[in-house]
């Protein structure tokens, strides 16, 4: 018989303890209440024993030994000294050793106040060095990348740093250089520590050898106040701490949530801290006279949207966005439009989505956290390092540490492709036969197909570009539902893109996710809200037409701007050119935001209050740190006081009162409350429907049927980290970080059209573009990539085939 204990006994200092089997001793002792210095330690990294200064006592059949705590795992009768004579000699010697090149410069170093060093040779060190030759000395600080810099003689040589970039990330650019007293962290000759997560090097630092170069000499510890929040880069939703001084954010901090980030967070999610304050900011409410805006008052601005608004028959208004800030607002953007206005024209996505049914309602749904036990992950989506790094670090980890089957497809190489058991290319257009073949093992195809039958399996399915049919990621889910034990991740980008479906920002669906055509839950609706509208409205894509075609007159925009997210950005500066009345609630003059007739200035991040919803339905908490610039204002306040205007009430008080609402009338969401979020087992957020709550809408995955799509060129347009929008474009540290555009040709379509590397071709696609040329031979073979939304890309679009033409002597 095994013995199937999880738990074993230590005695730790004189105490007996019971702990999990295996537990590394450093983290067992924490967890009853002794902490032991460390430096290499962290707990979501292997441990190395490298700073040894967590050397404890640790009584054996031979005698005492001292090991270090955190490669040592607990085991039944263990008998550990953390305080003893010995333990304390040997950890002030290590902390003696450590500091003999460390210079005295605190008063000086960011670190200063939060720094790991300053506390533990303080709480564990001899007090003062026997130490007087000179230290060692080095140029400082030097620029290992845009964000950050390096001070190598404050380097401990923990490791954590170059650990992190090669057990974590997958970016091993940074490393140990020399031996004995000149050992250094360095990066490689000309090569920049490129990382899309070199901050978390920054956070993890335990000296103050790294720092971030937007946070240098900013403040101090002691004048910093934060709170916790989540990241609205992308639908992760990562925990992060939002840290301020003198009403600025001047930081974000990694918060470790095992059941998202980790503690991580892509140098996206970090460094977007300082858009709020850019001079571009729009802080107060603007009126467009003739071509050119003037200031105006928000009554006067209020009073303008509401009168307009009500001189058009319902039918004939349309609403945009919603997916970039909290549930409360977007759920006001639903009830305004459905009860104040009268239309059903309304959809948080840009045709750059799903199905709205499907990504809410796909049933079975994985969790992130489902990763960790997967036996097999089948990635058939977006190159989750460009769209949703945090994701990517969560099945690399799968991949890597965990020993799960990846498989991912996709028609170029992605960040994951390194750590694949198989990777399958494909040329755009011609996925529903690559999903036969896959299916049926036919071929080259019958590894992959068998790997498949590993479970539990993981299917991440979303679209690989925006050029693709969004009803393939539906084809990749009926076919992944049949594997062993699967569920289901959509993958969406767009920040609080599923929380704003949740609250009805879509043309077939009401708050709850409820479907539009649910009677009974209809019905429990507008004994609340009153009637609304009958019949599912027009998506982005139809709205836009009926604008340019006169069918719809007034557009009002909530954070989104078509014109450069839209995959078809002719139709959609159509259809602004076209309006005969168009408001934008948002934070910067965008694109689409210059045709508007009103602009009113919003509150944007750590401004405003309420919750959030992930890609795996996950409600967190939204908090509020800073007053909002100028007089923006949050969505829903706004659109509460344009409804009083129209005569009509949203019955909005507070946000608080919009998230109690909520949870009357939005069955996925019953019981959720910020209370409950806020305290207890709630902090790490509540997977839907909660306790209280149900899911009405519940979609099998059914294959559509789709077709395969022919043409010479097909085109791969999908999203880059950092491009051209509007909060990369205005957070200093990362807007010089936009990638150049460019047309990436596989070697043989580029050998046909006779361009090589650094020629000049021009894609014809929605619009017209001309790029240089890059050679990648990881493309499938007659396809052409394009990053999409760029600042040379952007009026290419994203259409399935185009043609391509190259510049010979300034002509084509």
């Amino acid at each position: 018989m095994t013995d199937e204990r999880t738990t074993v006994t230590i005695n730790l200092d004189g105490v007996d303890i019971e702990v999990d089997a295996g537990r590394p001793l450093i983290d067992a002792a924490q967890a009853a209440g002794t902490y032991i210095p460390r430096f290499c330690y962290h707990p979501r990294m292997k441990a190395v024993g490298m700073c040894r200064a967590c050397l404890v006592e640790v009584e054996g059949p031979r005698g005492s030994a001292i090991v270090p705590a955190c490669t040592m795992p607990v085991s039944e009768g263990m008998v550990v000294h953390s305080k003893s004579e010995v333990a304390k000699k040997a950890q002030e010697g290590v902390l003696e050793f450590l500091l003999i090149n460390h210079p005295l410069d605190c008063p000086v170093c960011d670190k200063g106040g939060e720094c790991p060093l300053q506390d533990q040779a303080f709480a564990y060190g001899p007090g003062e060095s026997r130490f007087v030759e000179e230290k060692r000395h080095f140029e400082k600080p030097i620029e290992i990348s845009d964000l950050i810099l390096l001070d190598r003689e404050r380097c401990v040589l923990c490791a954590r740093c170059t650990r992190f970039s090669d057990e974590i990330s997958g970016d091993p650019l940074i490393e140990f250089k020399d031996r004995g007293n000149y050992v250094q962290v360095i990066t490689f000759p000309d090569e920049p520590f490129a990382s899309y997560f070199s901050g978390n090097t920054v956070q993890i630092c335990p000296v103050g050898a790294l720092t971030a170069k937007a946070y240098r000499f900013k403040a101090r510890p002691w004048d910093i106040d934060a709170v916790e929040s989540v990241s609205f880069v992308d639908s992760v939703q990562s925990r992060i701490s939002l840290q301020t001084s003198h009403n600025e954010i001047i930081r974000i901090y990694g918060v470790d949530n095992d059941a998202t980030n980790h503690g991580w967070l892509s140098d996206k999610d970090r460094f977007v801290h300082d858009h709020g304050q850019s001079p571009d900011r729009i802080t107060t409410p603007l009126i467009k006279d003739g071509d050119e805006f003037r200031q105006a008052t928000w009554a006067e601005a209020i009073s303008r949207v509401a009168d307009r608004l009500a001189a058009y028959d319902a039918a004939e208004v349309a609403g945009l966005g919603g997916a970039r800030s909290t549930n409360e607002d977007a759920y006001a953007f639903s009830k305004f439009m459905r009860t104040a206005i009268g239309s059903p024209h309304l959809d948080a996505q840009l045709a750059d989505g799903l199905d709205p049914a499907f990504a809410v309602g796909v049933t079975p749904r994985a969790e992130i956290i489902d990763l960790e036990s997967a036996k097999t992950i089948l990635l058939w989506g977006p190159d989750l390092k460009e769209e949703l790094p945090v994701l990517y670090l969560r099945v690399r980890r799968a991949a890597t540490e965990l020993g799960a089957n990846l498989v991912v497809v996709h028609p170029r190489r992605t960040g994951l492709d390194d750590v694949a058991s198989h990777t399958i290319r494909y040329k755009p257009g011609t996925g529903p036969d690559v999903l036969r073949k896959l299916a049926a093992g036919d071929g080259g195809y019958a590894d992959v197909r068998a790997s498949l039958n590993d479970g539990p399996v993981v299917a991440l399915v979303g679209r690989t570009g925006l050029a693709e049919d969004p009803a393939m990621a539906e084809a990749v889910a009926a076919f992944a539902v049949g594997l062993p034990d699967a569920r289901i991740l959509p993958l969406v980008r767009r920040g609080n893109v599923f929380g704003a479906l949740d609250m009805g920002v879509a043309p077939t669906l009401l708050p709850g996710r409820v479907a539009l055509d649910d009677g009974a839950a209809r019905t429990a609706l507008e004994a609340d809200w009153g009637p609304i509208p009958a019949g599912p409205g027009m998506d982005a894509t139809a709205i836009l037409e009926a604008l340019a075609s006169g069918t719809a007159k007034a557009l009002v925009l909530n954070g989104a701007d078509p014109a450069r997210d839209h995959p078809r950005p002719s139709i959609a500066s159509a259809a602004l050119d076209a309006a005969d009345f168009v408001v934008a609630l948002e934070m910067f003059l965008s694109d689409s935001g210059s045709h508007a007739d009103v602009i009113l200035p919003v509150a944007g991040l750590g401004e405003v209050e309420g919750t959030a919803t992930n890609l795996e339905g996950r409600v967190q908490k939204v908090s509020r740190i800073v007053a909002p610039a100028g007089t923006s204002r949050p969505v829903w306040s706004i659109l509460n006081d344009v409804a009083d205007a129209m005569g009509a009430d949203l019955g909005f008080p507070t946000a608080e009162a919009v998230g109690e609402e909520i949870a009357r009338v939005a069955p996925a969401y019953a019981g959720v409350s910020w209370e409950g979020l806020t305290w207890g087992r709630g902090r790490d957020g509540i997977v839907l429907p909660g306790a209280d709550g149900t899911q009405p809408l519940e979609v099998t995955p059914t294959d559509p049927g789709l077709p395969v799509t022919s043409g010479h060129l097909a085109l791969h347009a999908a999203r880059v980290l950092y491009d051209d929008g509007v909060i990369v474009r205005h957070s200093t540290g990362i807007s010089r970080l936009a990638a150049h555009g460019a047309a990436h040709l596989h070697p043989r379509d580029a050998s046909l059209l006779a361009v090589v590397d650094g020629d000049e071709v021009v894609v014809h696609g929605d619009g017209d573009v001309q790029l240089p040329v890059v050679i990648d031979p990881t493309l499938a073979e007659g396809t052409v990539y394009v990053p999409f939304n760029l600042a040379g890309t952007a009026a290419l679009g994203a259409v399935p085939t185009v043609r391509i033409d190259a510049v010979r002597g300034g002509d084509t």
